[in-house]
């Protein structure tokens, strides 16, 4: 009996000391686990913040939102304990009563087959085992659990659960469960839709009332019923909450994840570069990114590039892709991207903001074009459009044609290509890599060549580079920098960055206002028209040629275009072309067609409601378009000065040689007299002399009266009626010859006197120098009235006299020489007529 006595005491206390060191091996294993990761702050999404500091989209990498339990439905949290764990405020991590029947459950099927899980292992499970069904990790379970329950409270347990499972359908936690199924926050639940999340964590895609809702209901009523047996709801609350529909979100579930991709993409892109965020940091890290993003622009610009009509189409199902951006020229915020055709995709490639390519002729604006308008020239500048060959570079314009000479508005309307190198010429290569750089876009060694006049980059540009730098003309000259994210405050509100922006003024606002005219005719009357809009626009198309390789020869296309515009407003510039071009993949149009479409029809619908404004002047403009139109005023007037004066001297040359021409003709007729009268005397000499003259007393051995008073006889008769009809003839020529032949008496009728036969007849001789007498009398006195009673003073221009008055009295100072008015002979030779603000030179 002793023996036996000692027998069960030693047994029993050997199984004290062994339960001891049980105990004691259980504590040290328990206390040993690590739960330090429930210190770490719960994955929480990044919220992407709008212009206006609305939430519009969300980066997540679980999708996780987590909230307090304050900020939860008290009945969600009685749904979820009276399903999931009826004892959870009572036991320690561990139910005891819920093992044991789990235990012979699972023994009499010979394998697991119901677990014993509380809210607490559940908990450990999910952040530190794995979902294998075995003993061993069963155990390791239960410690974990008790080491959770010894180091946290009950409302830190059930808070760390309900935030991290997962509840179907994309959300996990019971905030995105809420806003997923019902569109509520957690805290706004009502008892059936609480009841409906605490069904699903047993089998989410089962229960899910988005696949199967009349299996949801079913669920759902029974935790409702649960809920009641518990004593945690009245029945008349369970009839009402049974009762109550299934009313789901209409929404897409977790509607923010993946919303405004494009964007999304370079809000991260950009968050790496200038802040140092990581991808993760960013996905987990529950940062609050304040963008310039617009809703109604991007969602404007999403719209647009849904609809195919809009985009050339493809030979095959490789579809021609796009990109666009579209931004404030004042701040440089980019308000909307679209970085691809075709669905989102994250982290994707991004057309928009990624893309190298080259501009073509929308560079010519900034290489060229504003510079020169720095430089001096001016819209109407001449510029050569000949066939030239620079040093083996030999542009061509688009249409293979040449004009000799175009204004350079001309040919900024046009697109022309040889009048945009020929001025880079002119400029120096060196000033139009300047002005790319001070535009913002990169260029590279190889890059220092006339080609770039034409948008010939090594390394190409994108969309993004091109709308930031077109912005400066919309910006009165100054450069804003490009940027999505304004700040970025961490998840307890602090500021972890801020944008830092700068305005640079790149050129002289004058100069931007106007390249901003010369590109508003690009778009009204130039390559652009498509892209018009009903309110002022700028812009100016891009096409790249395809190589000059063998695979594309014979071939009529472009492997990219363009189109960047912009109003007072926004600027965009969109680009169009293959991910890889070849003979089958390239462009059939050109900037000017789809890229000026698409622009068009962004903006029409980004700016609707917005009140339509002109684009601002300066006063420094505007005081030099005045001086310019004073200028051309004063060319105009001088011009016309020497016009008149041209046309003066013109005349005045041809009335000299028309007096030199009728001198001439009566010197010859006066020959001619003389000679007559030379053969009347030799027939004189020999024949008898005339009875009529002897009547007269006048034969032979006679002399006229007064004949013998002058010395020389007949010779000095003759010179004497010489030189008075001489002085007749230089009187009547001051006159002009209009009287002459007006005047009755001329001198036809003066020899008619006489007639021909006053010459030969009875007292020819006398009769005609009595007339010629009186005809060199009369001519003085006829000069001396018509000149207003001066005689004219020898020597005086005829001509100019002839100007002023004509026989009638009449103002002939635009007429010419027959009384008629002169006819413009068109402009002065080597003058050329200008437009408001040319030089009268080609060239500054």
């Amino acid at each position: 009996m002793l023996k036996s006595w000692k027998f069960w005491r030693n047994t029993l206390v050997a199984l004290a000391m062994m339960g001891l060191a049980t105990f004691g091996a259980a504590s040290v294993w328990i206390n040993g686990q690590n739960i330090d990761r429930l210190e770490d702050p719960l994955p929480e999404p990044s919220l992407i913040l709008d212009v206006h500091g609305e939430p519009a989209s969300q980066l997540s990498g679980t999708r996780m939102v987590p909230v307090a339990i304050a900020q939860m439905s008290p009945r969600l949290l009685e749904a979820i304990v009276a399903v999931e764990d009826q004892r959870f405020w009572e036991h320690g991590g561990v139910d005891a009563t819920a093992m044991a029947r789990a235990f012979f459950r699972n023994t009499q099927a010979g394998g697991v087959v119901e677990g014993a899980s509380t809210i607490t292992q559940q908990l450990a499970k999910n952040l530190f085992l794995s979902s294998e069904q075995t003993y061993d990790r069963k155990l390791k379970e239960v410690a974990i659990a008790m080491k959770i329950e010894q180091t946290y409270t009950k409302q830190q347990i059930l808070e760390m659960y309900l935030n991290q499972i997962y509840f179907g359908e994309g959300a996990w936690g019971v905030q995105q469960a809420a806003k997923t199924y019902f569109g509520a926050d957690a805290s706004e639940l009502t008892l059936a839709q609480s009841a409906m999340l605490a069904a699903l964590p047993k089998a989410p895609s089962h229960y899910s009332p988005f696949v199967d809702p009349e299996r949801a209901l079913q669920r759902r009523n029974l935790v409702l019923t649960l809920m009641r047996d518990q004593g945690q709801i009245t029945e008349s609350e369970l009839q009402e909450a049974q009762a109550e529909p299934l009313e789901l979100n209409e929404g897409t579930p977790n509607e923010l994840n993946g919303k405004y991709q494009s964007y999304v993409n370079h809000v991260i892109a950009e968050a790496e570069s200038l802040y140092g965020l990581t991808e993760e940091e960013l996905l987990r890290g529950g940062y609050r990114i304040y963008t310039n993003l617009d809703p109604m622009v991007q969602q404007a610009m999403e719209g647009v590039y849904e609809e195919p009509s809009l985009f050339p189409e493809s030979p095959d199902e490789t579809i021609v892709q796009s990109g666009a951006v579209i931004l404030d020229p004042r701040t440089g915020g980019i308000r909307g991207i679209v970085g691809r055709r075709g669905e989102p995709v994250f982290r994707g490639f991004n057309y928009a903001t990624q893309l190298k390519r080259q501009p073509g002729s929308a560079i010519k604006p900034i290489a060229v074009y504003a510079p020169a308008l720095e430089a001096g020239y001016t819209p109407g500048s001449m510029l050569m459009d000949e066939e030239t060959d620079f040093d083996g570079y030999r542009p061509r314009n688009a249409d293979r044609r040449t004009r000799g000479e175009v204004t350079l508005e001309e040919a900024v309307k046009k697109s022309y290509n040889i009048p945009a190198v020929s001025l880079l010429d002119e400029l120096g290569i060196d000033r139009g890599l300047e002005s790319i750089h001070q535009f913002g876009l990169p260029t590279t060694e190889r890059d220092r060549n006339l080609s770039v006049a034409l948008g010939g980059l090594d390394e190409g540009v994108s969309p993004l580079q091109m709308a930031a730098a077109y912005a400066v003309f919309a910006n009165e000259g100054k450069r804003a920098t490009p940027h999505a994210i304004t700040r970025i405050e961490r998840r307890d509100g602090s500021l972890l960055a801020e944008a830092e922006t700068e305005q640079a003024q790149v050129v002289q606002p004058e100069t931007a206002y106007a390249m901003t005219e010369l590109l508003r005719g690009v778009v009204e009357e130039g390559t652009g028209r498509k892209a018009r809009l009903e309110r002022p626009a700028a812009g100016k198309t891009g096409t790249t040629q395809l190589p000059d390789l063998p695979a594309y020869e014979g071939l009529s296309g472009s492997r990219d275009t363009w189109f960047v515009g912009y109003t007072p407003e926004l600027v965009a510039a969109v680009w169009m072309g293959y991910d890889q071009t070849d003979a089958t993949h390239y462009m059939t149009s050109s900037g000017g067609d789809y890229p000026a479409q698409v622009f068009q029809a962004m903006m029409t619908q980004a700016l609707q409601g917005v009140p339509v404004s002109e684009f601002e002047v300066s006063e420094a403009y505007e005081q030099q378009k005045r001086e310019e139109q004073r200028a051309v005023r004063e060319a105009r007037k001088r011009r016309d000065a020497e016009r008149r004066q041209s046309e003066r001297a013109q005349r005045e040359q041809d009335e000299a040689r028309r007096l030199e021409q009728e001198r001439q003709q009566e010197l010859l007729e006066e020959q001619e007299r003389l000679g007559s009268e030379q053969e009347e005397q030799g027939l004189g000499d020999e024949e008898p002399a005339d009875p009529s003259l002897e009547e007269e007393g006048l034969g032979e051995g006679r002399t006229r009266p007064g004949e013998e008073s002058r010395p020389g006889g007949r010779e000095g008769e003759r010179s004497d009626d010489r030189e008075v009809r001489g002085q007749g003839r230089e009187q009547e020529g001051a006159g002009g010859r209009e009287d002459e032949e007006s005047r009755p008496g001329g001198r036809d009728e003066r020899e008619g006197a006489g007639g021909s036969e006053g010459r030969d007849g009875p007292g020819g001789r006398e009769t005609r120098e009595q007339s010629q007498q009186q005809e060199g009398a009369g001519g003085r006195e006829r000069a001396r009235q018509e000149s207003g009673g001066d005689q004219q003073p020898e020597g005086q221009d005829a001509g100019q006299r002839l100007e002023t008055r004509d026989s009638g009295g009449q103002d002939v100072s635009n007429q010419d020489v027959s009384g008629q008015p002169a006819a413009a002979a068109g402009t002065e030779s080597g003058v050329e007529p200008t437009s408001l603000g040319q030089s009268a030179e080609a060239s500054p």
